[in-house]
């Protein structure tokens, strides 16, 4: 089974899922999973983890994602982007710094509607499956969070701009709230994920590039491991107590001995000699690798107990 997480770039028209199955044939393995939804209408990165890898899809779920989108002004829709039904036009009366200022004001925490064309559940209901029945219903809102945001592009009624937010920011309604500040109102024209925490559009690959890798069998130059997303935590092997680290039981400080590994920077070629003491910083999980350096396992460290506990374990049984 091959384990580890493609960076794929996903073309327009294709859903998340459709990406998934394609890496299932692909691979050759049912144990492929996603991370961070697109619409299917946006294109971009779309982590696809594979085999153990799958077990840090919630990590990836997480990590900030940044997104290069075109907003159209003066028109709002059902779905909230250019392909719904439209439900109001406007003129578009506003000038240029006006919709900066607007754009710029949801720097920053803000309490964010879901759109009713989402996989959100309310009462057990995708509000989806609701919204194609014609209803729309009361839906909580959702603390997000716009870390940044900048205008690339300004062609009235068009506006394209950069942002970078959290976890479960829609950005079709971003664009949505920015068109009802202005007061004209707005829909997503179109949209791009440029980046998934480390990962970055200009090194995902096209399934149809993907598949040819795997055909000749170099897969392996296009799927980091799943310690790809922890290149900031020290690492460390264990040397004779290597059974308890395959047990996933606890690890004493004094077992640490500091090892090379992978990092984020770059994966292929460039590792970290780690020389940090166990103790340096408490607060960091760490990194833990088999004599064969296999990555093992996530551990962190409980002060009360003075020992080390698993917090994910990578190896297959």
């Amino acid at each position: 089974m091959i384990s580890g997480i493609i960076n794929i770039h996903k073309e327009a028209g294709m859903t998340s899922f459709d990406v998934v199955s394609a890496m299932r044939r692909i691979a050759g393995q049912r144990k492929v999973g996603y991370t961070g939804t697109l619409d299917p209408d946006a294109t971009g990165v779309l982590p696809v983890c594979l085999g153990t890898a799958t077990k840090v899809c919630d990590l990836l779920t997480d990590a900030r994602k940044t997104y290069e989108a075109d907003m159209l002004l003066g028109v709002e829709t059902d779905t909230q982007d250019v392909g719904g039904q439209v439900l109001h036009t406007a003129q578009v009366c506003v000038d240029e710094e006006h919709v900066r200022d607007a754009v710029l004001s949801f720097l920053g925490e803000y309490d964010q509607i879901p759109p009713m064309y989402s996989a959100k559940h309310v009462d057990g209901r995708r509000l989806y499956e609701l919204a194609r029945q014609g209803l729309v219903v009361d839906r909580p809102a959702s603390r997000v969070c716009v870390y940044a945001i900048e205008i690339l592009q300004m062609a009235l009624p068009h506006v394209t701009f950069r942002v970078t937010c959290s976890r479960g920011t829609y950005i079709r309604t971003l664009i949505y709230d920015i068109g009802r500040k202005l007061g004209c109102g707005a829909c997503m024209y179109s949209l791009s994920r440029t980046a998934v925490g480390s990962f970055l559009l200009e090194h995902a690959v096209l399934l149809k590039d993907a598949e040819r890798y795997f055909a000749d069998g170099r897969e392996n130059e296009i799927i980091p491991g799943a310690d790809e997303l922890f290149g900031q935590y020290p690492a460390y092997r264990v040397g004779e107590h290597e059974k308890a680290l395959r047990n996933g039981n606890l690890i004493r400080p004094g077992w640490l001995i500091p090892c090379g590994a992978k990092t984020v920077a770059n994966w292929k070629e460039t590792f970290l000699d780690n020389r940090k003491s166990p103790a340096s910083d408490p607060r960091l999980p760490i990194r833990l690798y088999l004599e064969d350096g296999t990555f093992a396992a996530l551990y962190h460290f409980i002060r009360e107990e003075g020992v080390y506990r698993p917090e994910k374990m990578f190896l297959t049984q």
